[in-house]
């Protein structure tokens, strides 16, 4: 199904990582089909005041620019420690793990980044084991044509 930008107007706007490299690799992987499920951290949400995410919620995934791109609906949504995530939700995570300590090891370089701390307002901010996650699963209900 496509959709066009004026269609899609109105759902809220989920955004992969920050603009950059990493979210254009993310995006691709959304639509190709690779990337069935995200990591965020609980802080994340409590910090940007927002909902968390819920089954059946959809929402506009944005490009670096800003742009449009796809629909993703939520079809599920867990809550678990950071070093409780298991492999299949790892794997979905389309970026190439094939294991949970890469899974571990790709995201820590990610939330000890720069981008996050300064996110968070902590340049000393890291996850532990006891880190609250929130796992979710999605899929693509519509592309957005420019």
């Amino acid at each position: 199904m496509t959709m066009t930008p004026d269609e899609a107007a109105g759902l809220p706007v989920t955004a992969f990582a920050f603009p950059g490299p990493l979210r254009d690799q993310l995006n691709a992987a959304i639509l190709d089909g690779s990337k069935t499920s995200t990591t965020s951290l609980v802080l994340e949400y409590r910090l940007a005041d927002e909902p968390f995410p819920e089954p059946g919620r959809r929402s506009v995934v944005i490009d670096s620019a800003g742009e449009p791109i796809a629909v993703i609906e939520t079809t599920e949504v867990r809550f678990a420690r950071v070093g409780a995530v298991d492999l299949e939700h790892a794997v979905a995570e389309g970026e190439g793990y094939t294991s949970v300590a890469e899974w571990r090891a790709g995201h820590e370089d990610f939330w000890h980044g720069d981008a996050m701390r300064e996110n968070v307002g902590d340049p000393e901010f890291t996850v532990d084991d006891d880190t609250e996650a929130v796992l979710e699963r999605f899929r693509v209900v519509a592309l957005i044509a420019g």
